[in-house]
C-alpha cells in the first residue's frame, strides 16, 4: 500500500476508461465512462493526494482520422499533431468537468485545470521510419485490408481482438509545460496533462518548437511527465485488474507484486507485446529506475483499490 499523505501521484486513464469495447464511441458514452473512471481518483484525493491525470486518445485520434480521410476533397487534412491537440482540449474537457462536478459533491474546494501538453521527441528517432503505436478501432481482417489499400494505412494484428492502424511514435524527451504543472500542484490544483500522449514537437537549432506528425504513447508520456513533476507513484488504468503472464491463454496467471528485474525478464520472454501491456511495463521500469517509488496497474475502476493494496499488479524497484 503507498502510504497516505502528502504524496504525488499521476494517473494514466487508458482509451478504454472513456470508450469501452463494443460501444460507438459517443459523447453520451465517452462522458457516462468517465464518470465512472474517475470515482477512484476522487477518493485518492480525499486522502490528500495531489493528483494529475493523464489520458489515452486512440480511438478518438482515430475517428479524427478517419473523417479527415473520408473528406480528403473537402476540407484540409490534419497532422496527427493537430489531431492529438485537438482531442487533448476535448478529452480534458469531459475530465475536467467531470471532476468538477465529483469534486462540488464531496464538498472538496479544489480547481481542475487541464493543460495542452507538447512533449519533445528526437527528430531523427528510428520510430519515424517504423511505425509500430496502435491508434483508432479496431477491424476484421478483411475490412481493414481494404482500409489499408484504399488509405495507404499500416495495419497490425492484436491476436485478441483484430487489427488497427499503427504510425510513429517516437520516445518522449520531456515535458515542455512541466514548470506550469508543478506550479498547480503546489497551489492545491487538479491537473489534467499530457492527454493522449502529449503534443509531439521537435526543438530547431535556434531552439524555436516545431510540431511533429506522429503521435507519443500516453504511458511512456505519464512516466517522463511523473518524474519530471518528481511523482511518488505513477498509476496506469486499463480493461484488466492485473498484470497477466500468458494473457488470454488457459495458463494465464496474475501478478500481484514485482520488481524492476521481473518486469524486465517477462518483457524478454514476450509475456507483455508492443501493441497492449508492453509500453505500460517499460513505462514502469522508466520510472521507477528514474527514482519513483511504485507503479500500480490495475482496471480503471480499482484505482483506489490498488493503492490501498487490495488489488491491481505493484511494481516497485
Amino acid at each position: 500500500m503507498l502510504k497516505v499523505g502528502k504524496k504525488i501521484i499521476v494517473v494514466a486513464l487508458g482509451g478504454n476508461a472513456l470508450v469501452q469495447e463494443g460501444e460507438k464511441g459517443t459523447i453520451q458514452e465517452q462522458f457516462a465512462n468517465t464518470r465512472k473512471s474517475i470515482t477512484g481518483i476522487v477518493q485518492c484525493i480525499k486522502k490528500g493526494f495531489d493528483v494529475v491525470i493523464t489520458h489515452g486518445n486512440g480511438p478518438q485520434v482515430g475517428n479524427m482520422l478517419l473523417r479527415t480521410e473520408l473528406s480528403r476533397d473537402k476540407v484540409p487534412e490534419l497532422p496527427l499533431g493537430i489531431c492529438v491537440a485537438d482531442t487533448e482540449g476535448a478529452i480534458g474537457y469531459m475530465i475536467q468537468q467531470t471532476m468538477v462536478n465529483s469534486l462540488q459533491k464531496e464538498q472538496i474546494d479544489k480547481c481542475v485545470v487541464t493543460i495542452l501538453t507538447q512533449v519533445v521527441v528526437d527528430k531523427d528517432d528510428n520510430a519515424f521510419r517504423n511505425p509500430t503505436k496502435p491508434i483508432g478501432p479496431f477491424f476484421a481482417a478483411e475490412e481493414a485490408g481494404k482500409i489499408a489499400k484504399d488509405q495507404g494505412w499500416e495495419m497490425v494484428e492484436n491476436r485478441h481482438r483484430g487489427y488497427r492502424r499503427v504510425v510513429a511514435s517516437p520516445r518522449p524527451l520531456k515535458i515542455v509545460e512541466r514548470e506550469s504543472v508543478k506550479r498547480l500542484l503546489e497551489s492545491g490544483e487538479v491537473v489534467i496533462a499530457a492527454g493522449g500522449g502529449g503534443i509531439p514537437v521537435i526543438v530547431e537549432e535556434d531552439g524555436s518548437l516545431e510540431g511533429a506528425d506522429c503521435v507519443v504513447d500516453k504511458d511512456l508520456a505519464s512516466s517522463v511527465l511523473a518524474l519530471d513533476i518528481k511523482a511518488d507513484c505513477l498509476v496506469m488504468l486499463t480493461g484488466v485488474e492485473h498484470v497477466c503472464l500468458n494473457y488470454g491463454e488457459s495458463d494465464q496467471k496474475p501478478l500481484a507484486t514485482i520488481t524492476i528485474k521481473e518486469a524486465e525478464s517477462y518483457m524478454a520472454e514476450g509475456h507483455f507485446p508492443s501493441g497492449s501491456m508492453g509500453p505500460k511495463i517499460q513505462a514502469a521500469v522508466n520510472f521507477l529506475k528514474g527514482g519513483g517509488e511504485c507503479v500500480f496497474i490495475t482496471a480503471i475502476d480499482k484505482v483506489w483499490e490498488a493503492i490501498a493494496g487490495k488489488t491491481g499488479t505493484r511494481i516497485v524497484p
